[in-house]
C-alpha cells in the first residue's frame, strides 16, 4: 500500500499544481518510480496506490503500471483516491486512515503481509529481504529503520531497541530524543493484525488515525512483537527544497552516492520517448545528466536537465535542476535554482546565485529581464 497523496507544501510552488510523488526527478523521472521500480525489483505484483491532492497528472503517469511490470491480471497496480460513501466522504485524515479507508480492497486481495510505503523518498531497497527479517522474528510489525544525525533526530518517529532489534519504545518527533534510530515510514505488518488495528482505530474519537502517532503507539501498549529492520543504504527524503536540491546533485559525479544506472535493480520510468537531446556547436555540458528531446545550445555545468528542456545561446545553467520543457533563453543565467516544468527564464535574465539559497520556479512561471 503506497501512500502518495500528500500535498507537499514544504516543496513550494513545485508542488502548487501536482502532488509530491508526481514531481520531477533526476531528469528523466518522478519521485514515485523509486518506490515502484523497489517493489517491482522485489517481486511484488499487487500494490495499492493511495492518491488524494492533485491526482490527475499522477493517475495519468501510473496508467496500468506496465512501465514498472505492474500491470498483471490479478495483481497490478491500482490507483485508491478518496470516495464517497452512504455516510459521506472525505479526505484521508493521517496515514493510518488513509488504509483504513481501503480496507475492503486488502480484504478483496487477502494477504498475509501488507507492506506499508511512502510515495516521497529515493533508495533502493529489496523488501523481501525485510519481509524475510519479519518472518525470522515471527513479528507482527517491523520497522524499517535508519541512525539519523542527533540534531535531526527530532524530525523522526525515533525508537529504542534491545539487542535483538524489538521496539521497546516509540516516540513520534520527540522534543528530546533518547536514541538517533529513526523510523523510515516502511512497515510490513501480518495482514489480519493491522485490519484489526485498524478498525478498533477507526472507531476511537482521540485518535489522530496516524501510524506513528496511534498505531505503533497502540501496538506497544498491547505488548505485540514489533521489531526493526536497520536499512544501511541511500535514502533521502525529498520533502524539502533543499533536501530535494541536494538529492537531484547527489545524482553526479563518476562515484554518485545514487547509482541511477544499477543493472541488477534497475530504475523504471513512464516518460514518454522523445527524440535525442542535441548539443549545439558552441554548447557545453559538464558533470550533468540531460534527458531526451533537450535543445542545449548554450553552457550546463552540474546540473540535472529533463526531457525537452531549451538552453538557448551564451546561456548559463549552473547547479540547477530544470524540469521538463523548461526554458532558458538566450543570455540568461540560472544557478543553483530548481526550475518547474514549462517554466522560463527569458533572455538576458538571472535567476538564482551561488550565494544564496536554492531559489523555486514554478509551473509555466515566467522570470522576465531585470525582475
Amino acid at each position: 500500500m503506497l501512500l502518495a497523496g500528500g500535498q507537499g507544501s514544504r516543496l513550494g510552488v513545485l508542488t502548487s499544481k501536482v502532488a509530491k510523488p508526481a514531481v520531477s526527478f533526476g531528469g528523466k523521472y518522478r519521485i514515485i518510480d523509486f518506490v515502484l521500480s523497489n517493489c517491482a525489483n522485489s517481486g511484488i505484483s499487487t500494490v495499492g496506490v493511495l492518491t488524494q491532492y492533485r491526482p490527475y497528472l499522477l493517475h495519468a503517469y501510473l496508467g496500468t503500471g506496465e512501465a514498472w511490470n505492474l500491470d498483471e491480471r490479478d495483481g497490478g497496480v491500482a490507483i485508491l483516491p478518496p470516495y464517497a460513501t452512504q455516510t459521506g466522504g472525505a479526505w484521508y485524515a493521517g496515514t493510518a486512515d488513509a488504509i483504513t479507508q481501503n480496507i475492503g480492497y486488502l480484504e478483496m486481495q487477502d494477504p498475509e503481509y501488507i507492506l506499508i510505503l511512502s510515495g516521497d523518498q529515493l533508495y533502493r531497497m529489496d523488501y523481501e529481504d525485510m519481509l524475510a527479517t519479519h518472518k525470522a522474528n515471527n513479528a507482527d510489525l517491523t520497522v524499517a529503520v535508519m541512525p539519523v544525525p542527533w540534531e535531526e533526530a527530532s524530525r523522526f518517529g525515533i525508537m529504542n531497541c534491545d539487542d535483538e532489534g524489538r521496539i521497546l519504545e516509540f516516540v513520534e518527533k520527540p522534543k528530546e530524543p533518547k536514541s538517533n534510530l529513526a523510523s523510515m515510514g516502511i512497515y510490513i505488518f501480518t495482514a489480519d493484525l493491522l485490519i484489526k488495528t485498524l478498525k478498533e482505530d477507526a472507531e476511537d474519537p482521540n485518535s489522530s488515525h496516524d501510524f506513528g502517532g496511534d498505531i505503533i503507539p497502540k501496538l506497544l501498549a498491547d505488548n505485540k512483537r514489533l521489531y526493526t529492520y536497520q536499512f544501511k543504504a541511500y535514502w533521502r527524503d525529498v520533502g524539502t527544497v533543499a533536501s530535494f536540491h541536494e538529492a537531484n546533485m547527489e545524482l553526479l559525479g563518476a562515484e554518485p552516492a545514487f547509482d541511477l544506472f544499477a543493472q541488477d535493480a534497475p530504475i523504471m520510468s513512464n516518460s514518454s520517448t522523445r527524440p535525442p537531446a542535441f548539443i549545439g556547436p558552441k554548447g557545453s555540458v559538464d558533470d550533468s545528466l540531460v534527458d531526451n528531446g533537450c535543445t542545449i545550445l548554450g553552457q550546463v555545468e552540474h546540473s540535472v536537465i529533463s526531457a525537452d528542456v531549451y538552453v538557448g545561446k551564451n546561456a548559463v545553467v549552473k547547479d540547477s535542476i530544470l524540469f521538463p520543457g523548461a526554458r532558458v533563453e538566450e543570455g540568461a543565467v540560472v544557478i543553483n535554482a530548481i526550475m518547474a516544468e514549462r517554466s522560463c527564464v527569458a533572455a538576458g535574465a538571472t535567476f538564482g546565485s551561488a550565494d544564496e539559497d536554492t531559489v523555486t520556479l514554478g509551473d509555466d512561471a515566467i522570470v522576465e529581464k531585470g525582475e
